[in-house]
């Protein structure tokens, strides 16, 4: 890859974190895709900016033929579609080069989520007699009652809860804040923890993490991943977990309980309703076995 098509996609991500505020995380898989995109037009002797008619359908090929699937092919496209349209709006290409190639068309695949008994038995795993077991018991509550992203639950701060109103203010993706009602349970186990197990984790309590990890710090999203995981053999749940399992199971349960989409969207801070609109394949999903589990002619 040459100099100049580095300092393009270093521009391109620098505007789009600015303009936008696109986590490092995003920021990280765009780069991750220009730079192989890049360097494979590098190897034909082609430059970022003006690709050969060829190259992008002989590199999926090439990709193919190495294992790579068509789901990630398709972000992949993604990121070289929003790219080219950038560089077009800055006048640096006269053409957008991808307009005619059709982006793959993938079926969303379903998420992973519990059942409503298996959330309750998660949900009692935590050892109530110690502190942390307060403490895990709050952040599981919290998380499935107000269906929330892992790393919004850990980056909550004391001043981020109103439990007199009964909401959690979050900061979600593109530093966006949104209010969330916690629901009963969430707000009780969150007051209980608050009163009880909170100050025995913490050396000083004016520390603004509403759930610390060691020290007074927040607790990072791979330490609670771990007690999740944890707390689901503990409960004798033997299926595999995602980091967002109990925010679909939010959702999920939600719909199922006759919820509107839109509101679904609004409590998971959505931007686009076709991104909540999965979940209405899972409560189908589940409407559908217990059709065929109790109808006569199911």
């Amino acid at each position: 890859m040459s100099a100049g098509d580095r300092q393009t996609i270093d521009r391109f991500l620098d505007q789009l974190w600015l303009e936008q505020g696109v986590s490092d995380h995003t920021l990280s898989a765009y780069r991750h895709d220009l730079e192989a995109w890049a360097n494979w037009l590098a190897g034909q002797s082609c430059a970022l900016l003006t690709p050969g008619e060829r190259t992008l359908p002989d590199w999926l090929d090439s990709r193919r033929e190495q294992g790579y699937k068509l789901t990630s092919n398709a972000r992949l496209l993604s990121s070289l579609r929003r790219f080219y349209r950038w560089a077009l709006a800055e006048g640096m290409i006269e053409a957008d080069p991808l307009a005619r190639v059709r982006l793959p068309r993938v079926r969303p695949s379903l998420p992973d989520t519990l059942d409503e008994d298996e959330v309750e038995r998660l949900l009692n795993a935590p050892d109530l007699s110690t502190a942390l077991g307060l403490r895990d018991r709050a952040m599981l509550e919290v998380l499935y009652g107000a269906g929330l992203r892992v790393s919004e639950l850990v980056g909550l701060t004391t001043d981020a809860v109103n439990l007199r109103q009964g909401v959690v203010r979050v900061r979600g993706k593109g530093q966006k804040d949104r209010l969330v009602p916690l629901g009963e349970e969430a707000g009780h186990w969150l007051e209980r923890y608050l009163r009880q197990g909170r100050s025995e984790l913490m050396s000083d309590i004016q520390r603004p993490a509403l759930f610390p990890g060691r020290g007074d710090g927040a607790m990072t999203r791979q330490t609670f991943w771990h007690r999740i995981k944890h707390y689901a053999s503990v409960a004798g749940i033997d299926r595999p977990l995602s980091p967002h399992t109990l925010r679909h199971a939010f959702a999920t349960h939600l719909l199922n309980h006759g919820a509107n989409l839109r509101v679904v969207q609004m409590l998971l801070g959505h931007s686009d309703l076709s991104t909540t609109q999965i979940y209405t394949h899972v409560a189908q999903a589940r409407l559908e076995a217990l059709h065929a589990d109790h109808h006569p002619r199911g």
